[in-house]
């Protein structure tokens, strides 16, 4: 780690302090954020201050350069938000902020640091890469010191691993310790879910509860460790993409005991419990009525995340600095927004503005879990059907996980199997930009795509060959490659299985081919090749190469990927039996006569006006 990199994390861990009232004669308990550069786009820094009664205090600095733009005392007269305008010659530097209120009196030092990596260096993830989906608590235990913080946090709850539902360790050194299998598996960016604190009574092993926006869960580690997992990852190559979320927070973060003001939360009466209905297609039926709308969007998920309200300018300008100091501080690659609809969608992309004027190649992806492809395409950057420009450059594709199971896993014939993949694409013209779409088989939120393990691999191989060669950025859930399987029947917790080797007193370490079984091996090693190709001399072509694809034919699905005069054209049998096809479907691409090297067998094909195919047979035939 730089000197520049630990001196940022001894800043944070000094000034970042705890969230409770002053017990001494100090007037400042905590300001948020612990610390700001200088030089960037946007001139004003918010500061958030907390300490009993400080709404009263008068403040003032001298800083050169710095002037204060808006003091507002809100309805808490435990916080006070400064608003300081800051000019490009402001030079780093310690701060000093004085505060009176009455007789007593402080005077604190806010670090201005120096930016120490241009914008543009900051660059996001795109259909060149591949994402590794890590939750961390499943993923490896690497350090068993933190698995109880007792002395950190109020609810310091045991690991148990017996429990799906229960933390079970996994932290960032056990990312960090096994960087390198993740590298020479050949994907190229990963992104963790939420690792922000959770100190929830009830748990929050998955991280989507948050208390501090600006603390490491300590069970996870600390921010020095994350920003070192993140420069490490850097250093072999490998984008990080950092879960956040910003519709709700956790029960037990400070704000739901002492808001800074009556409209921080929205329905914030608990007494009277408001839940969302769940129904995202409010957003954009032209007939909704205010009731439903409102409930979707303004709804608590749960009664253990109370529901932010985003319109409110000064919880607004809270969380976008905060995003902000990750990218600065940790510098990570991209953001992955949790239940981005149910967000209010306005100040959602003023928020996606104010980050990519800061960082113009970033990218941000947001969930917008919708069962149909109208829906996923109201949210993407440049909708035409969308009156709000939602101004989020990715978005998920749902509902290729939902039809994917069913699609590769039973037979092709004229209406099913595989057309429902060659339908689903065919709605690709609703999309501004289909490779900006984030495609997967399968998350932490859904069923695994192998609900059981599988007795043979055919199915398998053929849905991961689509997703690493159509169009979009793929995302690999963690243990794909090792056939891990389950489903949210009982639990999320069965699709959130530990990676067996990654724990303390594991009897199998499938992290090494030695503890893999012949069939598990023999998915690694299949999915490790695939993604190594793409990442290679195959990248360009398919990240930014045209795709056409031919109705599934007899069996048959073909498509390609075509840059110009590069091509990689993908064939696959979608079933369980041989396939005799007449090939002057695809005789636009492949001219009888062609002869084209199979990268999976190494053997050169001839194209013949008919061809057989063995029961789930791949080709991917590329001409260079």
């Amino acid at each position: 780690m730089s000197t520049k990199r630990i001196i940022f994390t001894l800043l944070a861990v000094m000034t970042a302090m705890q969230w409770c009232p002053a017990k001494s004669a100090k007037l400042v308990d905590r300001v948020d954020p612990p610390m700001w550069w200088t030089s960037m786009a946007n001139d004003t820094l918010q500061l958030m201050v907390y300490g009993h009664d400080i709404a009263a205090a008068s403040v003032k600095t001298d800083y050169p350069g710095v002037s204060v733009a808006e003091i507002f005392r809100p309805d808490s007269p435990d916080y006070l938000f400064i608003y300081l305008t800051l000019s490009p010659e402001t030079s780093p530097g310690d701060m000093k902020l004085d505060f009176t209120l009455g007789k007593k009196s402080q005077t604190l030092s806010y670090p201005l640091l120096r930016r120490d990596r241009e914008a543009d260096r900051y660059v996001g993830f795109d259909a060149s890469d591949v994402l590794y989906l890590i939750m961390p608590d499943r993923f490896a235990d690497g350090d068993t010191t933190n698995n109880v913080m007792s002395d950190r946090l109020k609810n310091p709850l045991p690991v148990d691993r017996s429990d799906p539902n229960a933390r079970h360790g996994g932290d960032i050194a056990g990312m960090m310790r096994h960087l390198d299998y993740i590298d020479s598996l050949g994907v190229t960016a990963i992104w963790v879910n939420p690792v922000f604190e959770n100190d929830m009574p009830g748990g929050s092993y998955h991280g989507y509860a948050t208390t501090d926006f600006y603390q490491i869960d300590p069970r996870f580690g600390s921010v020095g460790q994350w920003n070192g997992f993140v420069a490490e990852a850097d250093r072999k190559g490998l984008k990080v993409v950092m879960d956040m979320i910003f519709n709700h927070v956790g029960r037990s973060h400070p704000w739901v005991k002492n808001p800074p003001t009556r409209d921080w939360f929205n329905f914030p009466d608990t007494t009277r419990f408001v839940q969302t209905n769940y129904r995202l297609s409010t957003l954009h039926d032209p007939y909704v009525s205010d009731f439903d709308l409102k409930k979707t969007v303004d709804g608590w998920f749960v009664k253990e995340m109370p529901d932010l309200n985003q319109r409110n300018r000064h919880l607004m300008k809270y969380l976008t600095q905060n995003s902000i100091w990750w990218i600065e501080n940790s510098k990570i690659n991209g953001i992955r927004m949790d239940t981005y609809p149910y967000a209010d969608m306005r100040s959602m992309a003023r928020w996606i503005d104010d980050v990519m004027r800061e960082y113009p190649r970033f990218n941000i992806v947001g969930e917008c879990w919708y069962s149909n492809e109208g829906g996923e395409a109201f949210w993407q950057r440049g909708s035409k059907v969308n009156h709000v420009d939602p101004r989020l450059e990715t978005v998920m594709d749902f509902r290729l996980s939902i039809d994917a199971r069913d699609a590769f896993n039973t037979p092709t014939d004229s209406w099913n199997g595989l057309n429902k993949i060659y339908d689903h694409l065919s709605l690709d013209y609703l999309f501004p930009d289909p490779q900006k779409i984030l495609t997967f088989l399968d998350n932490h939120d859904t069923d695994r795509f192998l609900e059981t393990m599988p007795d043979s691999l055919g199915s398998w191989k053929q849905a991961v060959t689509f997703l690493l060669t159509s169009r979009g950025i793929p995302q690999i859930y963690y243990g794909t490659e090792l056939l891990m399987n389950g489903s949210k029947e009982g639990s999320d917790g069965y699709v959130r299985r530990d990676v067996p080797g990654g724990f303390p007193g594991d009897t199998t370490d499938m992290f090494t081919r030695e503890g893999r079984s012949p069939l598990v091996d023999e998915a690694h090693t299949f999915l490790s090749r695939l993604l190594n190709w793409r990442r290679g001399d195959a990248n360009e072509i398919i990240a930014r190469g045209q795709l056409k694809h031919f109705m599934p034919y007899q069996g048959l699905y073909t498509w390609q990927r075509k840059l110009g005069d590069r091509e990689v054209t993908v064939m696959i049998n979608g079933n369980d039996s041989p396939l005799t096809v007449d090939m002057t479907q695809t005789e636009e691409i492949l001219p009888f006569g062609t002869t084209i090297r199979d990268i999976l067998s190494g053997n050169q094909v001839t194209i013949s006006p008919t061809m057989t195919f063995t029961p789930r047979q791949i080709l991917i035939l590329q001409n260079f």
